[in-house]
């Protein structure tokens, strides 16, 4: 078998898909840096200083669904080693602050907050800890200290949509850390939990500025994913910070491998200039327009998108950025709020069987349309009562039968002929083609190269 044939028969885990349907969510970090005003701590701040006044989680929440995002993921501590919930294996913790007299649970509290308004929760946890003294020992025992921690957050905070597990460290480790015992701890403890960033079960895209490819795969060669059974390939290991290759996915970029994992992109992004609050940084933040361009070429190219957010000192994100954050979500609410399809009718050049009749398209459900084996370049037409106006194209493929589309065009019809409106290659969980405002009355898709058997399981125009 050719290597791109191999990759076509690569499909996500239930898992994964779970994950990929999550596409938006918000990063929160707020802990010891949100008071020493660092980035990085060095795990010297004393528990004292973290002292928020009057924090309010409900707020976060309640913002972030606003947004149209769907769920939080809160910093359970960061590289200082500061945890944000009163673990039992340090006294580095907000148990030792004077913040609720050291009954606080930051953890416990946003969770709380995330599903009264219906979000879903995760946490982001790093390995490298500067305060606490086992990391800088060459004994192995930081292993058990962070698995130790690891099954508190597992434990007690509910189900986890995803564990961010971040691995950077700018000190030289003097140990091995053993991703297989942490793996291995979250399918036991957490099976739908996805591990991601420096997991098996998502990818990060390469870069904090929220650039992906333009063809971005889910289906890419193993060597750029963590293993299930925890080996880390030396392709991952020697990637230095920001370093992203163009493309990993293509017919052309595979041709040589052999061996394929389903490793959906993920972007994160602040939506600041730091991750952490600045109060320099409180008329910088993203506009909306750009919260809007981001999500169309994240989000609308096969990538999950998690946008960090800083609270300040006393709990509470910045008014402009609420502001900014609950317009984007309006505006997303009504840009894909309804299909202008429910007004037309689509029709295709083949159609495999009845089960899979191009009328499926039409809802996004588990059902899809897939064309005739003999179809060498398929299409679907879809025609309106009249002419409408649009801007945006969205596609779907049925990924739980993998990832198949490699390039597709769209036209719009104008007086009898065929006009190119949009191009496109990959597709994956989700694509979004935005071109200039149109009107037409007859829309056409022509998968012009896929791998194996095409599965569109929804289309929607707007």
């Amino acid at each position: 078998m050719k290597a791109y044939e191999i990759a076509a028969e690569i499909k996500p885990t239930e898992r994964q898909l779970k994950w990929q349907d999550m596409e938006f969510y918000a990063a929160v970090f707020y802990g010891m840096n949100t008071f020493t005003g660092r980035e990085i701590g060095d795990g010297f701040a004393v528990p004292a200083s973290f002292c928020p006044e009057n924090i309010d989680t409900d707020e976060w929440a309640e913002t972030i669904k606003e947004a149209g995002m769907k769920g939080i993921v809160l910093t359970a501590k960061h590289y200082d080693g500061f945890c944000n919930w009163p673990t039992k294996t340090t006294d580095y913790s907000v148990a030792s602050s004077n913040w609720l007299d050291g009954k606080g649970d930051l953890i416990r509290m946003t969770a709380e907050s995330a599903r009264k308004f219906g979000l879903k929760f995760g946490l982001y946890l790093p390995i490298w800890d500067r305060h606490e003294k086992s990391f800088r020992s060459p004994d192995g025992s930081f292993n058990d200290f962070f698995l130790s921690q690891l099954r508190e957050l597992l434990t007690g905070y509910g189900d986890l949509f995803t564990l961010w597990l971040d691995d950077r460290c700018d000190e030289a480790m003097p140990f091995d850390f053993n991703y297989k015992r942490v793996y291995k701890t979250v399918r036991e403890l957490q099976p739908d939990c996805a591990i991601v960033f420096r997991g098996p079960d998502g990818r990060w895209v390469g870069n904090g500025r929220g650039v992906t490819r333009t063809s971005e795969w889910s289906v890419v060669p193993a060597s750029y994913t963590y293993a299930e059974d925890g080996t880390i390939p030396h392709s991952v290991r020697q990637k230095k910070t920001g370093q992203m290759e163009s493309d990993i996915g293509s017919r052309s970029a595979i041709r040589k491998e052999t061996e394929f994992a389903w490793a959906p992109c993920e972007v994160s992004i602040p939506m600041r200039p730091h991750w952490f609050y600045k109060k320099d940084d409180d008329l910088l933040g993203k506009a909306k327009d750009k919260l809007l361009d981001l999500y169309y070429r994240t989000v609308g190219n096969n990538a999950n998108l998690m946008l960090g957010l800083a609270p300040d000192r006393q709990g509470h994100l910045h008014e402009t950025d609420i502001q900014i954050l609950k317009s984007t979500g309006h505006d997303l609410a009504v840009i894909f709020g309804y299909n202008l399809l429910k007004d037309g009718s689509v029709s295709a050049s083949s159609t495999l069987s009845g089960l899979y009749k191009v009328e499926n398209v039409l809802a996004d459900s588990e059902s899809f349309w897939s064309p005739d084996g003999g179809d060498k370049k398929p299409e679907i037409i879809i025609t309106f009562r009249k002419p409408e106006m649009f801007d945006k194209v969205l596609l779907k493929e049925h990924i739980r039968g993998g990832q198949q589309v490699e390039e597709f065009f769209i036209y719009v019809d104008k007086k009898g002929k065929w006009k190119k409106y949009a191009e496109g290659t990959t597709i994956g969980h989700k694509k979004i083609c935005a071109a200039k405002p149109v009107e037409a009355q007859k829309i056409k898709i022509v998968f012009e190269k896929f791998r194996k058997n095409i599965e569109i399981s929804y289309i929607q125009v707007n």
